[in-house]
């Protein structure tokens, strides 16, 4: 008797468990199916400055938190040997212009003699040709003639030459002065290298270093960028970023404003994948950006690929293999669907259930 009473208890509990199957009925819901993306807060055009020279960090002309603009002085970065080199060529520049200047008379005399070879240049140029108009008459010797050509002859091998002595004269005072003049350029352009400026108008958001220390230009010296502006950078993984577009929407939460999303857009795919992380950098802008903000806050985000109203949706967890359900409480039929948009928690049925069938859970 007690073996019966057993056996129909069993029975009722195995026909109760089974009577409270997990089961879902298909319904019909808006779906949106979205890309999980991490990431951090970064002011606009925040960059790392770097120096293009080492040497020692002599002076740091701001402090973090410091308003700049394009171009002030941001540090100063001490090289003796610069220094010199252009106290070097600003001597050179000025023995250039003063021999320039002693050499002036020079000048001024072979611009006389020039003056004077091309006189008797002209003049026997006349004689000539006035001997020759003679002999074709006549008149006169053939020496005569001939003298008076020779004389012509010669007085423009001195005008030539007179000519090039000036220009030659001229041409190499104004070559050295020239050259002391581009020497000192670059030395002044090279020792502008050793005062670090600002390449935008921003907040200085960090000093990595020290006055004193030594700087090279493999390591960054401050953080700069816009106060006002802020991008997110966001790292999407591989298999997601064939689905991501520019002026896609983002939701993106904060651990600084827990329980409020805030919306973004797509503005910048980076089209290239680092090998590392397997990911893709993404940058989005705000489209109601949080009052306070500060750069490498971190962030999650949901690029939201797209959105359809009026759809079959059965919850994930009911959905087999990505294409089969349980159609039956015994979970023995396998019913195959074809599926469409899918989100965390929901996915659209296509076909091969309807919204009056029931699922059971897996």
């Amino acid at each position: 008797m007690k073996n019966w009473i057993i056996i129909i208890s069993l029975t009722f509990m195995w026909m109760g468990c089974k009577n409270n199957q997990p089961r879902s009925k298909a319904r019909i819901s808006s779906i949106t199916e979205s890309v999980y993306a991490s990431g951090i807060v970064k002011a606009q055009k925040q960059y790392n400055v770097f120096a293009t020279v080492n040497g020692i960090l002599r002076e740091i002309y701001v402090t973090e938190g410091d308003r700049v603009k394009k171009g002030d002085p941001l540090f100063l970065i001490e090289n003796q040997s610069t220094s010199l080199n252009t106290d070097n060529a600003r001597l050179a520049l000025e023995l250039s212009a003063q021999n320039a200047k002693s050499n002036s008379n020079r000048l001024r005399e072979l611009e006389v003699a020039v003056s004077l070879a091309k006189e008797k240049l002209q003049n026997d140029s006349i004689m000539y040709f006035r001997q020759k108009t003679l002999w074709s008459q006549n008149v006169g010797t053939k020496v005569d003639l001939e003298q008076r050509q020779l004389a012509y002859r010669s007085s423009g091998t001195n005008y030539i030459s007179a000519l090039s002595r000036y220009r030659q004269a001229k041409s190499q005072l104004n070559t050295e002065y020239q050259q002391a003049k581009n020497n000192l350029k670059i030395s002044k352009d090279i020792e502008s290298n050793y005062i670090i400026r600002s390449e935008t108008d921003g907040l200085v958001y960090d000093i990595l270093k020290e006055q004193g220390e030594l700087i090279t230009t493999q390591g960054p010296i401050a953080v700069l960028g816009k106060s006002e502006n802020f991008i997110l950078e966001l790292q999407v993984d591989e298999y997601d970023i064939v689905k991501t577009r520019i002026k896609q929407k983002v939701l993106v939460s904060m651990d600084s404003y827990k329980g409020k999303i805030f919306n973004a857009e797509i503005s910048k795919i980076y089209p290239i994948m680092n090998e590392r992380s397997r990911t893709f950098t993404v940058e989005a802008i705000f489209t109601d950006q949080p009052a306070e903000l500060y750069p490498n806050l971190t962030l999650e985000a949901n690029i939201i690929i797209q959105t359809k109203q009026n759809a079959l949706v059965i919850p994930r967890e009911y959905l087999i293999d990505d294409q089969f359900v349980f159609t039956d409480e015994d979970k023995k039929i396998k019913s195959k669907v074809k599926t469409g948009l899918m989100d965390y928690k929901y996915v659209e049925i296509q076909s091969g259930l309807d919204s009056n069938q029931y699922v059971y859970k897996p």
